[in-house]
């Protein structure tokens, strides 16, 4: 078990349907399998991070498949890059997607035993991963203070979601992998110009990581083509862009269609020996 106490920072021991420290610090595991690591205190909301409604579009967009080519080739570089993989983190894995096919390609090709942990601060996103994927290990908890002991891990991904530099150096291992991605210039700019009257692309710039060497860096672009009304409508409302769009452009988008740039940027670093 990795897991450490968000309070204290001890070991967390599994006890039947619960994990707990030496201090006593008790974590109970909800019906669905996840265990809720962010302490009240610590929250700066009551329930921070994707709303239910952001969660259950992105979860329906996700499943069609428009980003399968990204989770392919986030799996296919994991594979190049590393061996040996036993325990693997997903931060920010809202409600599982690419933790799934992640764990299962890995698994597949390695033939070996394999443990996930997917962390995301929205707990709704985690109650949807752990009840559909159970052979994953989740939990609610923030990227900043991740509770995990120190060198927990061989591979780590993190598709869009934030973190502390500090805590990617303590949880992963010496030689370990971390891929990001991160969104590459034109992505999404079709839909951007509909906005913005001076819409800007995204930096092209590296993400070095103090603590990482930089290995190796990834491009991924393709076209976006929706035409179903309730495709736009997943596809609007997982984003920000659906606050910063009118009624009567969403309806014109829902009517016209939708196609726009994807552009992802990959990026495989190597935590320093």
């Amino acid at each position: 078990m990795s897991y450490i106490c968000p309070i204290c920072n001890a070991p967390l021991v599994q006890n039947q349907k619960s994990l707990q420290c030496e201090q006593r610090h008790q974590f109970d595991f909800a019906k669905e399998g996840y265990v809720n690591l962010l302490p009240v205190q610590k929250k700066k909301t009551k329930d921070p991070g994707d709303n239910k409604e952001m969660m259950f579009a992105r979860r329906e967009f996700l499943n069609q498949g428009f980003y399968q080519p990204l989770s392919d080739k986030v799996n296919q570089l994991a594979l190049e890059y590393t061996t040996d993989v036993n325990k693997i983190l997903d931060i920010g894995c809202g409600e599982g997607y690419y933790s799934h096919r992640l764990f299962e390609t890995l698994q597949s090709a390695t033939q070996s035993d394999i443990e996930l942990f997917g962390l995301d601060i929205s707990k709704f996103a985690i109650r949807y991963a752990a009840k559909r994927y159970s052979t994953m290990n989740f939990c609610v908890a923030s990227a900043f203070e991740m509770p995990f002991a120190d060198d927990s891990f061989d591979l780590a991904i993190r598709i869009y979601a934030p973190s502390k530099i500090e805590e990617l150096q303590r949880v992963i291992k010496p030689g370990g992998i971390l891929i990001t991605v991160s969104p590459g210039p034109m992505h999404h700019y079709a839909l951007k110009k509909k906005i913005y009257s001076e819409p800007k692309l995204h930096s092209e710039e590296s993400i070095v990581l103090a603590g990482f060497t930089y290995l190796a860096h990834e491009e991924l672009g393709y076209s976006l083509s929706l035409t179903r009304t309730e495709d736009i409508d997943h596809f609007l409302n997982m984003t920000p862009y659906a606050w910063k769009l009118s009624d009567s452009q969403k309806s014109q988008i829902i009517e016209q269609g939708l196609e726009c740039e994807i552009d992802f940027k990959i990026e495989i670093h190597q935590r320093e020996q």
